[in-house]
């Protein structure tokens, strides 16, 4: 059986002071900021990364865009030499060929990039953290602590 004045005096005994209540819930809520920034910095890197991606991709686009002018310059003067094409033949091969290229890296820049979205997790946590807070009450102060108006 157990002693009820033993049980009273254990939970006396299991109340924390008012210092130790105060760093026990800065030392949680220092944590929890340090476990919200290291979950944004882990989303920011991976749309960072997305970003890079598609920044390279549509740079690459823009390149083969660029070097399809003077190639298709050449392919105009070789191809009349070389397979008796016409003048109009040779751009319209060459130029289409660099031009789907391009636009199927253009396709692949805009999917990455859509793909880059807002740190929601982050977000998501933050406000579940700001709503537990908001419906913390502050505990009572003794009515001597109150002033008369």
């Amino acid at each position: 059986m157990t002693d009820p004045g033993n049980s009273v005096a254990n939970a006396v005994g299991a109340e924390r002071s008012l210092g130790q209540l105060v760093a026990s819930a800065t030392a949680e809520m220092s944590a929890l900021v340090h476990d919200e920034i290291a979950l944004a910095k882990a989303e920011l890197r991976q749309d960072v990364r997305r970003g890079a991606i598609g920044g390279v991709a549509i740079s690459i686009a823009g390149v083969f865009a660029l070097f399809s002018l003077p190639v298709l310059s050449f392919a105009a003067a070789y191809g009349i030499h070389n397979l008796g094409l016409g003048l109009a033949w040779s751009f319209l091969i060459v130029g289409v060929a660099f031009l789907l290229l391009a636009g199927l890296l253009a396709l692949l820049a805009v999917t990455k990039f859509k793909k880059v979205k807002p740190p929601e997790k982050s977000i998501a946590s933050a406000k579940q953290t700001a709503a537990v807070l908001q419906g913390v009450k502050p505990h009572p102060r003794p009515a001597q602590d109150k002033v008369a108006v």
